[in-house]
């Protein structure tokens, strides 16, 4: 095994992880790719490198069972550590509060993995793991849009709310012209019940998660895990107006001073957007993995 997590006594030279997310297990056209990353992740944990595995978000969504078929399929003996995504948090039948704060964690706590959000990880060296699903509140939403925030919260443009009776009280004629041709939905508003806004449910994360770094502030180093974007440097390029709507839900940039705000964080992971990036936001590695429904990636870092 690498030196480190794995042999109590040993030489620590450094801690390696290997991170992925967006598998997207559920999705028929993204279960293939997932299966083979899965695989090949199989392989490099095989040869004994690495010390921990870190999944970022969006394995599966809630219902059904294709969240335990991923995370079956993993083999790996050391620490396995599961972060949430949006997709996970997609549901018909439960309210979405009891599936994050209870369903969801005993199920993959039953799997084997380790419920990252409430449950930050210590490693021997003194690195320290601490996790968050993130959210959204619009703030990476193009101003140049014209569309409202009352098109956002309720997670539809401003040209299919025209076109959607139930929704054409949105249309109040302060829109720009060009917003009325956006047709585009978010489906969290289909599948995700908070029982609270947007921006409160972000704000109740991001109060935990500033918690859990306060707690790690003797790590020699933390790595931070969160779904959503959390630097505007990690989004993708800006890809017509269509695509542009939903620049508002792949997350806020509270999320990225809240980190910043605790100086041992030297690496920070995301995924949701499906598009790989990399920045340097101070003394901060941030990297957004980039897997989507047609291409799957993995990081492995050494800490």
């Amino acid at each position: 095994m690498h030196a480190g997590v794995s042999r109590p006594g040993a030489t620590i030279e450094a801690m390696r992880l290997l991170a992925t997310a967006d598998l997207h297990f559920d999705h028929p056209r993204s279960r293939p790719l997932a299966i083979e990353l899965i695989d090949q992740i199989n392989a490099r944990c095989a040869a004994g490198d690495i010390d921990a595995l870190l999944l970022v978000g969006d394995t599966a969504r809630g219902d059904g069972d294709s969240l335990e078929a991923a995370l079956a399929m993993v083999r790996f003996a050391g620490p396995r550590l599961f972060v949430a995504g949006n997709h996970e948090l997609w549901t018909l039948s439960a309210d979405t509060r009891h599936l994050l704060h209870a369903e969801l964690p005993r199920r993959v706590r039953a799997a084997g993995w380790r419920w990252l959000q409430d449950e930050p990880f210590r490693s021997p060296d003194g690195v320290a793991i601490v996790g968050s699903i993130g959210w959204y509140d619009y703030s990476f939403a193009p101003a140049d849009l014209g569309i409202p925030n009352r098109y956002y919260e309720a997670k539809i443009s401003p040209g299919v709310a025209e076109r959607l009776e139930p929704f054409r009280h949105l249309v109040r004629g302060d829109e720009s012209p060009a917003a009325m041709q956006i047709i585009a939905r978010w489906n969290d508003g289909r599948f995700v019940r908070l029982g609270q806004s947007d921006t409160s449910f972000l704000d109740d994360l991001l109060a935990q998660l500033d918690r859990e770094l306060s707690r790690a502030a003797d790590a020699r180093r933390v790595v931070c895990a969160v779904h959503h974007v959390p630097f505007p440097e990690l989004l993708p390029p800006r890809h017509g107006a269509q695509w542009d709507f939903a620049r508002a839900y792949l997350g806020s940039g509270e999320i990225g001073q809240t980190i910043t705000g605790h100086e041992n964080v030297s690496h920070v992971f995301c995924g949701h957007s499906h598009f790989p990036m990399r920045a340097h936001i101070g003394h901060i590695t941030a990297i957004n993995i980039g897997s989507g429904y047609r291409q799957k990636h993995y990081e492995v870092v050494d800490l």
